[in-house]
């Protein structure tokens, strides 16, 4: 059975140090793909834009600096759960978003009564929906 849990939250969208915006953003997470949260960003003008990525750094980030490579979450001030920095690259374009902590906190405790923290590989569908990925992933670049 697919289960999800969903919370929208306003996030500042840093554009420059003398210029930044307030967007809504959606986080999702499913039982579907217990590894991972997606959070879609609702930017003035453009299309939604959905970053999927693990919950764990979600976790993790709140309360220390994690993340390597294209998504990067820490505490704006380490010894405070006051706010977190998420960036997101893409390249040499990155993204920078600045939230209340005490949202994300509820969210990430509602997705562990749902599914908790190291009990993602105990669902059973898990690995028959990474294979259907996989073999979808493998047919798309068989075709191009």
């Amino acid at each position: 059975m697919r289960e999800s849990v969903q919370a929208e939250v306003m996030m500042s969208f840093l554009v420059s140090e003398e210029l930044s915006f307030r967007i809504p953003v959606e986080l999702r997470y499913e039982t579907s793909d217990p590894y991972a949260v997606r959070l879609t960003f609702h930017l003035p003008g453009d299309a939604p834009v959905t970053w999927a990525f693990g919950r764990e750094l979600l976790i993790d980030g709140v309360g220390r600096p994690c993340g390597e490579g294209d998504v990067r979450v820490t505490p704006v001030e380490p010894d405070t759960l006051g706010e977190v920095l998420i960036r997101l690259q893409v390249g040499s374009d990155q993204a920078l978003f600045r939230s209340s902590t005490a949202p994300l906190v509820a969210f990430l405790d509602r997705t562990d009564k749902l599914v908790p923290l190291g009990q993602e590989g105990s669902l059973a569908d898990f690995d028959a929906h990474l294979d259907e990925a996989l073999d979808r992933i493998l047919a798309e670049q068989g075709a191009g």
